[in-house]
Order: C-alpha cells, then sequence, then structure tokens
C-alpha cells in the first residue's frame, strides 16, 4: 500500500477499514519532517498490510488538533482505531521497525480491557 495524504474528511473511513494505520504529521517547511520523509515511504514498502498516512498540519489543522500534535515530526501508531503510542520527532527507521513490531505484537484484548477500565474510573471520578 502506497503512503496516503490523509485528510480529514478520509479518517474514519481509513482508521475503520486499516487494522493498523501509522500517522506521520508533518508540515512542508520542517526540516526534520522532510528527513523523515523517505524513511517512512521506504518503511511503508516493507508493511503493504500497514496504512502508512501522512497528514499536512498546515492543512489538516483539525486532525493535528485531534491528535494534539504540539511539535513535528510526530509519528502516531494506532491499531484497531486506538492510539497505541505517539512519538514527536524524527526516529531513525530501526525505531520505526521496532515500534511496528511492538504494535504487532500487542494483546489487544488487554488493550481494550485497560481503556475499559481507565474510562470508567475517569467517569466515576467526574
Amino acid at each position: 500500500m502506497a503512503v496516503i495524504n490523509l485528510k480529514t474528511d478520509q479518517f474514519e473511513e481509513t482508521i475503520k477499514n486499516n487494522e493498523i494505520v501509522i500517522l506521520d504529521f508533518w508540515a512542508e517547511w520542517c526540516g526534520p519532517c522532510k528527513q523523515f520523509g523517505p524513511v517512512f515511504e521506504d518503511i511503508s514498502e516493507k508493511h503493504p498490510d500497514i496504512a502508512f498516512c501522512k497528514v499536512n498540519v498546515e492543512e489538516e489543522q483539525e486532525l493535528a488538533g485531534m491528535f494534539q500534535v504540539r511539535s513535528i515530526p510526530t509519528i502516531t501508531f494506532m491499531r484497531q482505531g486506538i492510539v497505541v503510542f505517539s512519538n514527536p520527532g524524527a526516529i531513525p527507521g530501526n525505531a520505526l521497525e521496532d515500534g511496528i513490531k511492538q504494535l504487532l505484537e500487542l494483546d489487544m484484548e488487554q488493550v481494550h480491557k485497560d481503556l475499559a477500565v481507565a474510562q470508567a474510573k475517569q467517569e466515576s471520578e467526574a
């Protein structure tokens, strides 16, 4: 699967139709973003079953706000519609590969249980 230039109106469908989504929040003027771009593209070619999406924060401010992006690049790993990890700053290719490996090994049943407990606790404190 080629890298997708994700637009806000495509977000819901992209998350719904892909088990794993990796987001690269970037901007045209950002030097580290430009350096990381080819790494992101190269690794995307090795994982055709994962949706690799670039989000231009200048054009898609709503998405950047939804993910509380404060610095760029920011790489966000999602599985089953849940953000499981987010990293501000460019990362080397081997670290991106390691993040993908950990994401694939994640026990999503436990993640859903932990999320339910955290949400229940938050609701009881409100």
